[in-house]
């Protein structure tokens, strides 16, 4: 997705949202169908593709991994080429990044990345809609602070920082920062990204401030580690104070409250965490109606 994409995105979405603020329900999607594979487990993912396309008039069907022949040993390859006989659409959560990769070159339909073990683009997208819609389409030169893991959230986030050009600044733990990959790739377009160790650094005047779960699925061994290495990361009132008043507040979900956000910042005058859940669904309309309606 390049900037000029992203920006019809972000002003289809925002017409379809208003639309569904109305109740106004056009079936631009009617007769199709989006499968989606989910090899790991999902609330907000799920619940808003299969809505999406039920506002738009088209149909989602649910394909566990486990009861697709997937889970018995079937290539990734040869679901994708049989899929695509059947489908408009193919949304895909999974671990491993490199398994989208293989369905994306075997399928002749659009693929969408629902969450990798290295990038959740819809959540990002879907922030920056939100961040739009509190802050303004002058979004050149806000400062989103990211405090916590370098995971897959921080690497789409760094990357629809660099396409929309917001000064991003990622405070993580020694050994935690983001995608070395992701970084190189953003920073050949965008100047305005920046590593720390030390959150209020990050948080100093910001715009937003975003966090994630410190301890992800597939992490749970690891998690008495990760306690101890990110104590001092937690988004709480005393580092808030440190960036702008009318900060906003944002968290992906779900959240593991008293661990990475306080209960009194989530529940906050500064908090947009619902309206960032909600605008899930209006954006991924918007993606699905620009994907598939042709």
């Amino acid at each position: 997705m390049d900037r000029e994409e992203l920006w019809t995105l972000m002003k289809v979405s925002e017409h379809l949202k208003t639309e569904h603020i109305f109740g106004v329900r056009r079936n631009l999607l009617k007769g199709k169908i989006l499968g989606m594979i989910f090899q790991k487990p999902s609330t907000r993912t799920r619940v808003s593709f299969e809505v999406a396309m039920e506002h738009l008039g088209g149909r989602a069907i649910y394909l566990g991994w486990q009861e697709l022949q997937l889970g018995r040993g079937e290539t990734v390859g040869d679901t994708a080429k049989v899929l695509s006989r059947y489908l408009d659409g193919i949304m895909a959560r999974v671990y491993e990044h490199s398994l989208l990769e293989e369905l994306a070159r075997n399928s002749s339909v659009p693929v969408i990345n629902g969450l990798s073990d290295d990038h959740h683009p819809v959540q990002a997208i879907s922030d920056l809609f939100t961040i739009i819609e509190k802050k303004g389409w002058d979004v050149e030169g806000l400062k989103l602070a990211y405090v916590g893991d370098g995971n897959n959230v921080c690497n789409s986030l760094i990357e629809v920082s660099a396409l929309s050009k917001m000064e991003i600044w990622v405070a993580t733990p020694k050994g935690y920062e983001p995608n070395e990959e992701v970084l190189m790739s953003a920073e050949r377009i965008w100047s305005g990204i920046h590593l720390t160790n030390d959150p209020i650094e990050a948080v100093r005047n910001a715009d937003v401030i975003y966090t994630d779960v410190w301890v992800s699925m597939g992490m749970e061994e690891e998690r008495q580690k990760r306690l101890r290495d990110f104590s001092g990361y937690q988004v709480n009132s005393k580092l808030v104070s440190h960036a702008k008043e009318e900060v906003i507040v944002m968290h992906c979900l779900p959240a593991h409250r008293g661990e990475e956000i306080s209960n009194e910042v989530m529940d906050g005058p500064n908090s947009v965490v619902f309206d960032q859940a909600e605008n899930r669904l209006h954006v991924q309309k918007g993606l699905l109606v620009l994907l598939l309606g042709k």
